[in-house]
């Protein structure tokens, strides 16, 4: 995806959720769930690399140079997510020093 839309920046592939994982980031999805799923086109296990019916909770974060996180949203309902916007505005904040540690 990367080299395809020539993008500018890097993009992290989580084979195994093993990044997620670190973040606490990641759930199994119940019994019910994984019958649903195997209905879809994509394959969990498949995608992931692994035998596992995990995914990854959606997140954003904001690390600045130094290597400090900045800002964090995260939120198990892959419907709620932070408004691009809204990331874009605190960025710019960040950048002009009008946003603190």
């Amino acid at each position: 995806m990367h080299d395809q839309h020539r993008l500018p920046f890097d993009i992290l592939s989580d084979l195994h959720n093993e990044v997620a994982a670190r973040f606490g980031l990641v759930f199994t999805l119940p019994d019910y769930l994984v019958e649903i799923y195997k209905s879809f086109p994509l394959i969990i296990p498949d995608y992931n690399a692994d035998e596992s019916w995990t995914l990854p909770i959606p997140a954003r974060f904001v690390i600045s140079k130094d290597g400090i996180v900045r800002k964090v949203d995260a939120d198990p309902d892959y419907t709620r997510r932070p408004e691009p916007d809204d990331t874009v505005a605190y960025l710019r904040q960040l950048v002009a020093g009008t946003k603190g540690p």
